[in-house]
């Protein structure tokens, strides 16, 4: 299974057909009343619809770990990671930062590994917090850590830019497992973020 899937279900999901997004993305556009017809506009559709193939896919990766030869039993913590996804519900972006961290066991992961998964999972359509907990969950069952805490920050465009239209207002989420739910593992991850 590759990480694009989800780690608890195997739906085959098609290709994409950027050809055909693109025809829908028109009708979409001149369904709202959108002029289609100038120059600057013309090919907006194709833009449309590769725009959003770009913020849905992902490169594969082989999740790389080493063995835990010193024993390596504190908290590993990567902060500031980028996170742009969409809201599934309105399918407009919200964007921020992701803090990953794990108290390794037996496996220690390559870094950038932390980065990718956050990468991967939010590319795709979805709410914060199911993004945030699928990070946790895979990292547990990749690694089984003795705990993995993920925090995200983000700020979503279907608040900021409709509706409501708070700019500036940030969400943020956690999921703790293992060792990192007690709280004084808990504070010190979340103490490590100021």
């Amino acid at each position: 299974m590759t990480l694009t899937q989800s780690t608890t279900t195997t739906v085959e999901q098609s290709l994409p057909d950027v050809e055909r997004a693109a025809h829908h993305a028109r009708g979409f556009l001149e369904a709202l009343g959108v002029d289609l017809s100038g120059p600057a506009r013309r090919q907006s559709p194709m833009r449309m619809a590769t725009a959003y193939l770009e913020m849905m896919s992902s490169d594969p990766f082989e999740m790389t770990t080493f063995d835990n030869d010193e024993g390596y039993a504190e908290l590993v913590l990567m902060t500031d990671i980028p996170v742009q996804s969409l809201c599934e519900h309105h399918f407009l972006p919200f964007t921020g930062v992701a803090h990953v961290g794990y108290v390794p066991a037996d496996r220690l992961v390559g870094l950038s590994k932390l980065a990718r998964t956050v990468e991967t999972f939010a590319h795709r359509p979805q709410t914060q917090e199911n993004l945030t907990q699928q990070i946790a969950d895979h990292l547990t069952a990749a690694l089984a850590p003795r705990g993995v805490g993920v925090v995200i920050e983000a700020e979503h465009t279907c608040m900021s830019l409709r509706g409501v239209r708070t700019s500036g207002a940030r969400t943020r989420t956690s999921a703790f497992t293992g060792d990192l739910r007690a709280a004084a593992a808990r504070a010190e991850f979340l103490a490590a973020l100021n």
